[in-house]
């Protein structure tokens, strides 16, 4: 079998050119993964590529660890799939002894805290929330790559502040990092391009070493994080970057579409590829995505795979208050539950984490267990570290009980019992994971062993290969990005809300308007979008994204819910 097989036309064209420049211009549910992963194995099974000399970049650990696996499927091992951070921080561990002498700083392991006591030598005592808004500044001047004077310069509020006390927080929170012989996560960049640009034989070995990159949503790269990049390359060429322009989301946080766009610019021979075939959603959820971003810089037009002729356009429902809003998703979650659909299937997404809460309260009053996106990690849990433990202990322990029905008993002892305990709660959010642990093994293959098994867990924890819960999922959209689910519902789509109310001027407006796309494409069969006529003591109207995507896409559930009112 070659590792083109299995692959669409534009697929297939993409995957087939193994010598760079080379753009994919992938939309939502586009196969970016699959073709990324298909042109690695293509290059490694046709000789054209060493694969410990292929580097694959990406922005988390968890997509990392997803190119991992699927590299390992197709029979590829030995690339290195990584993010831009631990690629960087190899390097520094790497070079840094030789360079300087001696092992390289430790890493800050908590930036809010750090910069509370930086600011104690100023006499201020900021509280948590401004600490974290001035570390979020700190992170976006470097990945920006901007001096302290010209980040202050720029004009960003942070709190009260005046720029003056700002840069001086900065300058108190570098020179205590110094003092202490520490980096951030954002100097680990820094450091190592200014290694990569001051030393040649540094970048000498590290040419030597990656002959071949591939990035991975590359609209969400930095300033910094290109100029790493082109280090990384030197003066070579051989270089693929995947992405989607109407997918940027992280402008706040320093990603730049730019070097996206302007990708053929920078590289007038390079092929460049669109991707625009949707495998995920029916043909009226891209419909509306289309819309909504249809004339917009990059934006694709995704057309489905495949014909659903029962899908229904998305609906939108206006509700009285933010209560009422949750109480009707809640509702409708657990009807659809009850028609027999599995709750992993299903997703609540909204803008802003603050909006969480009433979401939660209402689906555990109406019986639907939960798990929100960002909490803490599915291995991370007690009781899932708990279990791993415990199963490598019965793994040496002779018993004739055979490899499940042994699972089955370390976990009753642990405290599982078949019968869940209520919606909500740390009790429900513990016997999910045990209960997900459970499934892993039922479904695990004649032959399957303790030792194996518990092996195979802490490798899926290594590259965060976490479970299916059988839970509704909660998300932000930000979380959600890069996730799908076959029924969506979008809470909170109101004028202050989505697009949020600090959201100024155009491109402001416009991040927020991908943001709505990126929701809108998480969603494969059904989609349901809702928002409340008054937030607190205010009244707010529909969202501006439901006027641009239009009545005649979008399904009204009363009248007016699109256009506004105060009454259906």
């Amino acid at each position: 079998m070659s590792a083109l097989d299995g692959l669409d036309e534009r697929q297939r064209e993409a995957a087939s050119v193994l010598r760079g420049p080379v753009a994919v211009l992938a939309g939502a549910g586009t196969g970016k993964t699959r073709v990324i992963t298909h042109r690695i194995a293509h290059g490694v099974e046709t000789g054209a590529y060493t694969p410990s000399r292929v580097m694959a970049v990406t922005f988390t650990a968890k997509a990392a660890g997803e190119l991992r696996g699927r590299l390992r499927r197709l029979g590829v091992e030995g690339v290195a799939a990584r993010t831009f951070h631990a690629a960087a921080l190899s390097q520094l561990g790497f070079f840094w002894p030789t360079l300087a002498g001696a092992p390289a700083p430790a890493i800050v392991d908590n930036k809010v805290r750090l910069l509370a006591q930086a600011v104690e030598s100023l006499r201020m005592r900021p509280d948590t929330a401004t600490l974290r808004d001035i570390a979020s500044e700190i992170e976006w001047r470097k990945v920006s790559m901007l001096s302290i004077d010209e980040a202050v310069g720029r004009g960003r509020v942070v709190g009260k502040l005046p720029p003056s006390t700002l840069a001086d927080i900065m300058r108190a929170y570098e020179t205590l990092k110094d003092e202490r012989r520490q980096l951030d996560f954002e100097d680990v960049l820094l450091a190592c391009a200014g290694m990569l640009e001051a030393e040649p034989r540094v970048a000498a070995a590290v040419h030597e070493q990656y002959r071949h990159f591939t990035v991975d949503e590359f609209q969400d790269v930095s300033p910094l994080q290109n100029r790493l990049l082109e280090l990384w390359l030197g003066d070579r060429k051989d270089l693929c970057v995947v992405g989607d322009a109407s997918q940027t989301i992280y402008s706040f946080a320093g990603a730049d579409q730019k070097y996206l766009l302007e990708f053929e610019r920078r590289y007038p021979d390079a092929t460049v590829v669109r991707l625009e075939t949707n495998y995920r959603s029916a043909g009226p959820m891209l419909a509306a995505a289309n819309a909504l971003m249809r004339g917009r810089s990059g934006a694709l037009e995704l057309t489905p795979a495949r014909a659903h002729p029962a899908a229904e356009p998305p609906l939108v429902t206006a509700y009285e208050t933010e209560t009422d809003e949750a109480a009707g998703i809640a509702r409708r979650v657990a009807a659809r539950i009850a028609e027999g659909e599995s709750p992993q299937d299903i997703a609540v997404l909204y803008r802003a984490n603050a909006q969480s809460a009433v979401l939660l309260s209402a689906l555990a009053a109406a019986g639907v267990a939960t798990t929100t996106l960002g909490g803490k990690r599915f291995f991370d849990m007690p009781e899932v570290r708990q279990a791993i433990l415990a199963l490598r202990g019965a793994a040496v322990a002779p018993n004739d009980l055979g490899f499940l029905p042994t699972v089955r008993d370390v976990l009753r002892s642990l405290g599982f019992r078949e019968d869940p305990p209520e919606a909500g709660g740390a009790l429900r959010d513990g016997w999910e994971a045990r209960r997900a642990l459970l499934r892993l093994a039922e479904e695990a293959p004649p032959g399957m062993t303790l030792r194996v098994f518990s092996d195979q867990l802490l490798a899926r924890a290594k590259d965060q290969h976490e479970p299916t819960l059988q839970t509704v999922t909660l998300s932000t959209l930000h979380a959600a990005k890069g996730l799908e689910w076959p029924h969506v519902y979008l809470a909170g789509w109101g004028e202050g809300a989505l697009p949020i109310s600090y959201a100024k001027g155009f491109d402001a407006i416009d991040e927020e308007r991908r943001l709505a796309y990126v929701g809108i494409t998480r969603a494969a069969r059904t989609l349901e979008l809702s928002w409340s006529r008054t937030a607190g003591r205010g009244e707010r109207e529909p969202s501006r994204f439901l006027g641009e995507i239009g009545s005649g896409i979008l399904r009204e559930s009363a009248p007016r819910a699109i256009r506004g009112g105060r009454r259906f």
